[in-house]
């Protein structure tokens, strides 16, 4: 008896996380569905910005823009992007190895960390580096202002002379199953030509100095603001995975746990029966 309960308990135990991972599979379903239609979205903007940044770089004949000065320093800011929650697989361990990396390739005296997410705040938190800012809670009701508030900060820092690189570590959206880590340059703005297109193909009014004036700080929001949505689908798509893949485990389990339970039932009654059997004979004897 005591065997039948135990794996009765064990089956209901399970039982139990089961409803837990569906629940969460369902719900990270219902929010990759709109994290996704932002990604989607946000990605042409992105890449049009893109090209048209390096046609108005190109254009300018070599004149310079603080945002696109290139320095020799050895100061490197590198900004970590995971999630606040785990149970999401191997997307926050990636990221984190990842900038384990990049962080042994750098001094530790000329090296600052900007962590975003409560996975890499409490990673670091734990290690002998500097971290310059956190931002934490905010992926439930992630907005362009969180990017532009994180983009201001690193110009800032920039413009103030206090890093010569600012890099960005996140994991990139491919598919509901794949999410890829990327580190990409934020700062400064790399003086990339714009594919197809020659400098003369625009007249810009009132020209590409001024213009570039506001649209490389637009720049560095956009690209802050598609890694932060990146991550934030890349997370749902991870969770819901790895929640798909939790229920069916459990689902094997149960059903592993009622063979035996099954097998010991069986045992318990084939045992009280030979008792009987053997009573009865005891009895016709005596």
């Amino acid at each position: 008896m005591a065997i039948l309960r135990d794996i009765q308990r064990r089956i209901r135990s399970v039982q139990s996380t089961q409803k837990i991972t569906r629940a969460m599979k369902l719900v990270a379903a219902a929010k990759l569905r709109r994290a996704q239609e932002r990604i989607l979205a946000a990605r042409p903007y992105a890449t049009k910005m893109s090209e048209l940044l390096g046609n108005l770089v190109s254009g300018t004949d070599g004149a310079a823009h603080p945002l696109l000065e290139q320095r020799e320093g050895p100061r490197r800011q590198i900004v970590v992007i995971t999630a606040d929650k785990g149970l999401a697989g191997a997307f926050n361990s990636n990221i984190l190895r990842r900038s384990l990396d990049l962080v042994r390739e750098s001094s530790a005296a000329d090296l600052t960390l900007v962590v975003v997410g409560r996975k890499a705040r409490d990673f670091y938190r734990r290690r002998p580096y500097t971290v310059k800012r956190d931002l934490v809670g905010f992926w439930d009701r992630l907005a362009y202002g969180h990017a532009s508030e994180l983009a201001e900060f690193f110009m800032q820092q920039y413009l103030q002379d206090a890093v010569d690189e600012v890099w960005l570590l996140y994991n990139e959206f491919r598919s509901v199953a794949v999410q890829r880590p990327v580190r990409t340059l934020l700062l400064p703005i790399p003086r990339t030509d714009a594919p197809g297109a020659e400098a003369g193909d625009y007249i810009y009014e009132p020209g590409p100095e001024a213009i570039l004036d506001d649209l490389l700080p637009r720049h560095v929001r956009m690209q802050v603001y598609r890694a932060l949505m990146e991550s934030l689908a890349g997370e749902y798509g991870a969770r819901m995975t790895a929640m798909e893949a939790a229920t069916k485990n459990a689902k094997e389990m149960i059903e592993v746990l009622t063979i035996q339970y099954n097998k010991a039932r069986q045992e318990k009654i084939t045992k009280e029966l030979l008792d009987i059997v053997g009573g009865a004979e005891a009895l016709k004897q005596a």
